[in-house]
């Protein structure tokens, strides 16, 4: 395994505990070809980093965003938690370098895996918070994975679903809402498939497909968005 003093220096924290670093770094496909390797897998620490991440998550959002509601606080916590944006924080840091993996998944580029890295991004943050406290583990998530990106997610209110922000663009500026018209529906009971345009003003705008009519309205919307150079 690559020397960790590296992400210590990165993250600004230097752990007594090596193998509680270590172990937020062992993926479980390793011990299946190292059977007597002396740690766990990561699992365990990525359950426990999901819920100080989300108990962190709702801390701060409470503390800098007093003015938005907690419905705005349940959507944005979803974004700014899911897959994606927690790989990016992985990323950033070059977490990946850093994985025990099994040939099979290092040869399958297992390193740049956005699930992979999620994970164990998550077990850091439980690794922190065991060899440290609460407070540094919620320092590292401010650093690392809300500056810019939440901010960001905030501002543009990436937070809200395809349909609410197009919606909430066309009765700004239209004063009228969108409306979505079902163009075909096929495909047998248990596998059906919708297509769905999206007018506004009864212009035609976009299609989106989807496997129900909230997936293909969705779509649409988020299609129309990207044509109005609304999503960044």
């Amino acid at each position: 395994m690559k020397n960790l003093v590296d992400i210590e220096k990165k993250i600004g924290i230097a752990f007594k505990n090596q193998d509680l670093l270590i172990n937020a770094f062992i993926h479980r496909s390793y011990l299946n070809e190292n059977k007597k390797f002396y740690l766990p897998s990561n699992e365990k620490l990525e359950f426990l980093g999901d819920s100080v991440l989300s108990l962190v998550t709702s801390i701060y959002l409470y503390r800098h965003y007093p003015q938005l509601e907690e419905g705005d606080y349940t959507e944005i916590k979803a974004a700014i938690v899911r897959t994606e944006s927690l790989a990016e924080a992985a990323k950033s840091l070059d977490l990946g370098k850093y994985f025990l993996l099994s040939k099979g998944q290092d040869q399958e580029n297992g390193r740049k895996n956005i699930n992979l890295l999620a994970d164990c991004f998550e077990a850091l943050i439980a690794a922190i918070f065991l060899e440290k406290n609460f407070d540094t583990a919620y320092e590292f998530i401010s650093k690392f994975l809300f500056k810019n990106t939440l901010n960001l997610i905030i501002k543009n209110k990436l937070y809200l679903s395809p349909k609410s922000r197009l919606q909430e663009f066309t009765q700004a500026k239209y004063k009228t809402t969108p409306e979505y018209i079902l163009l075909e529906e096929k495909g047998p009971e248990h596998d059906r498939e919708f297509k769905i345009s999206v007018l506004i003003n009864h212009k035609k705008m976009a299609i989106g497909i989807g496997k129900s009519k909230k997936h293909a309205e969705e779509e649409a919307a988020k299609n129309t968005l990207e044509k109005l150079r609304l999503i960044v």
